[in-house]
């Protein structure tokens, strides 16, 4: 029987029911034992330790159920561990017996040990993936619990990562973030998780960590080695980690709950300086979650029209005529009321809104003055403002256009207001857009003067017709001498470049007579009028149209 037994596998036993061999094939002895009888031996010891208790399982459900039983087991073969699969049957001629026929199956349980790998590793660093990860969260989850014990899930992802591979390319960023994983590897425990859940961000799990100083030591000590350079096929590349922290169970008792909360920590640790280390705590969470509504309900405003223009007098220093208006965007929520610009406009600079709802307000702004003309029986200017992000847009310009010919107005009748920083973040971009605008008779303003970059070189550089001083200059005149010298020296200066200068923020009849004195052209501010809707300027347009009149 058993040389029929060597036809159909590489290895061949007859066991006795005590699982001792028998008789054993000549292959069976070459690859398990050459030079050694393997007859009196247990079969079982011929097994890896950790897999004997699977062929004692098999070997006794063959005895029992008298049919062929299968197993999978590792053996100490001459040339290392192999894999074989094992067929059992216990037979009766006599005394009963059991045989066993085994085959190599080590190629296809490496294949399928690499595809198992694949499946639960991040095939760049070899880390865990985010399905890996997910598991062993769980297991840290339900092992806590048992142990009345907490853990902490860091999120940490690389400062700078993305204009190294902007720059230098995919593969430079692959040998960074196999590097970076080496040393975060360096950095922790055995017990401890390290995963590469995409991109540049990884997800460390901390058993038994719960304490804040122990938690900063640790993000410590990651942020001084991701610090250090980075020495690349010839390029020396710096980068540094921001990190977020969450702690189970207080911040969370889900695997969801805690990599969202480290991620919300992340996020903060970015938005406040890079390079650092923030602990997840509810009102971080409040304000994340505050902000990702408000930015939802602002996308829905623009369908619903909720966003509108009020209007803010700007009024000749010497004569108290009313010359323009400043066209100031208001969102008005339902059942909460006006929501205060600097609460929205940031939020729409960020997720690229603000093109949409700034084309919109330049237009309305344009076609609302044509109205306000109508009704003073004479020429005014509107003042509208450019956030950063429509002053690199590409359309900016059709924009402007676009406004100019809706409304019909002349350009001149039109001032676009920017910052110092729009300036000079791109001196040459600014300079090309600028002399296009005005060759349109478009007048272009510097608002908050002074409190941006303060470089007097854009003022011979660029355009500019008019400079707008930021009310934090205004507010303390005429007592804060300092105020009044910074406000003299800019009245001054403006004189001799033949520009217009409008003071922010007037709220009394102390500070106008004293910019008046002083030579300011134009005041905006409170005292000479609050922002308005277009209804509102309109008959106050028209009354001081009729009192001119008589």
């Amino acid at each position: 029987m058993l040389s029929l037994m060597e036809l159909a596998g590489e290895l061949s036993f007859r066991l006795n029911l005590q699982g001792e061999i028998l008789q054993a094939s000549k292959r069976a002895a070459t690859m398990l034992a050459p030079g050694a009888p393997l007859v009196g031996l247990s079969m079982f010891e011929l097994v890896r330790l950790s897999d004997r208790h699977a062929i004692e399982a098999a070997f006794m459900q063959a005895v029992q159920a008298q049919q062929i039983t299968r197993v999978s087991v590792r053996m100490t073969t001459r040339v290392g561990a192999m894999w074989f699969e094992l067929e059992l049957l216990a037979v009766n001629g006599g005394e009963p017996e059991v045989l066993v026929s085994g085959r190599d199956v080590s190629a296809q349980h490496a294949t399928e040990e690499r595809l198992r790998h694949m499946a639960t590793h991040d095939e760049l660093t070899g880390l865990p993936n985010r399905s890996l990860l997910t598991d062993r969260l769980r297991m840290a989850i339900a092992q806590s619990r048992r142990s009345q014990t907490g853990f902490t899930v860091v999120e940490l992802d690389l400062d700078g990562f993305k204009k190294v591979n902007d720059a230098l390319g995919h593969a430079i960023g692959d040998a960074l973030l196999r590097i970076a994983a080496d040393r975060l590897r360096v950095l922790l425990r055995d017990v401890d998780t390290l995963a590469r859940v995409g991109g540049d961000e990884f997800v460390v799990v901390l058993p038994g960590v719960t304490e804040e100083v122990e938690i900063n030591a640790i993000a410590r000590r990651m942020i001084s080695s991701m610090q250090l350079p980075f020495d690349i096929e010839g390029h020396t590349l710096y980068v540094s980690t921001s990190i977020g922290a969450a702690v189970y169970p207080v911040h969370g008792d889900s695997d969801v709950k805690l990599l969202a909360h480290a991620d919300t920590a992340l996020y903060r640790a970015k938005e406040t300086g890079k390079a650092r280390c923030v602990i997840y705590n509810q009102i971080v969470f409040d304000q994340f979650e505050h902000d990702v509504s408000m930015e939802a309900a602002m996308f829905e405003a623009v369908r619903n029209g909720e966003f509108l223009l009020h209007y803010q007098p700007i009024v000749d220093a010497r004569t108290r005529q009313i010359v323009g208006f400043e066209a100031l965007m208001r969102w008005m929520r339902p059942e909460i009321g006006l929501v205060p610009p600097n609460q929205f406009i940031p939020m729409a600079e960020d997720n690229g809104l603000i093109n949409l709802l700034g084309a919109w307000a330049l237009k309305v702004a344009c076609v609302q003055l044509k109205r306000f003309q109508e009704a003073a029986g004479r020429q005014l200017y509107v003042s509208v403002n450019v956030s950063p992000r429509q002053f690199r847009s590409d359309q900016f310009i059709d924009m402007v256009d676009d406004a100019i010919k809706l409304s019909g107005l002349d350009g001149s009748q039109l001032l676009l207001e920017i910052t110092e920083g729009i300036l000079m973040s791109d001196p040459e971009h600014a300079e090309q857009l600028l002399t296009k605008i005005t060759g349109r008779g478009v007048r272009i303003a510097i608002d908050d003067f002074g409190t941006g970059y303060s470089s007097l070189a854009y003022l011979k550089r660029f355009p500019i017709a008019a400079l707008k001083i930021d009310r934090t200059f205004i507010k303390d005149l005429p007592e804060s001498v300092k105020d009044a010298a910074i406000c003299n020296v800019v009245l001054s200066l403006a004189s001799h470049l033949s520009l217009l200068t409008v003071a922010e923020g007037v709220e009394n009849e102390v500070q106008l007579k004293f910019l008046a004195l002083q030579g300011c052209s134009l005041i905006q501010g409170f005292h000479t009028g609050f922002p308005m809707l277009p209804e509102a300027v309109i008959s106050l347009l028209q009354a001081d149209a009729a009192a001119l009149q008589n």
